[in-house]
């Protein structure tokens, strides 16, 4: 049994293989991750994930900058055993989370991390879904940050 595509049928194929392998390699170079710019976030929320070296850089860059805060999110035994310098910490197993984070400065940027990352995405989340402006998470968390040779606070 022989089937036969008509020229047409054929484009078609090719246009829609064509269009799917776009959007895979489009969706692919995104960091953006949250979806700012949606219904239910205004579009001069910025919300990502980045990697450990992204994160060096953006402190490098803010160093001195008072509205740029990193954000530990781990139990105070976790910060104490070691954190990146000037990081504050709040605790994300807090009963009291969310209130603790809706004190903060919506205006401010924030570089937020965890051990590996699992705590700290779910913080950016509840950062978005608070209203703050710009939200960055360490892919990776500090675990990450040490395996690449980054700088701790013991």
């Amino acid at each position: 049994m022989k089937i036969i595509f008509s020229t047409r049928c054929k484009l078609l194929l090719l246009t829609l293989i064509w269009l799917l392998l776009s959007s895979f390699v489009i969706a692919g170079s995104c960091e953006y991750i949250t979806g700012a710019g949606s219904s239910s976030q205004p579009s001069e929320q910025r919300i990502y994930d980045i990697t450990v070296n992204k994160a060096s850089n953006l402190i490098q860059e803010n160093a001195g900058n008072p509205g740029f805060i990193i954000l530990d999110v781990r139990t105070p035994e976790e910060y104490s055993g070691g954190h990146i310098e000037g990081a504050i910490n709040i605790d994300f197993l807090a009963d009291d989370i969310r209130a603790q984070l809706n004190k903060l400065d919506k205006t401010k940027s924030y570089l937020v991390y965890c051990r590996s990352g699992r705590r700290s995405s779910d913080t950016r989340d509840i950062m978005a879904e608070l209203g703050f402006k710009e939200v960055y998470n360490i892919s990776g968390g500090i675990g990450e940050w040490e395996a690449k040779g980054l700088p701790v606070v013991r």
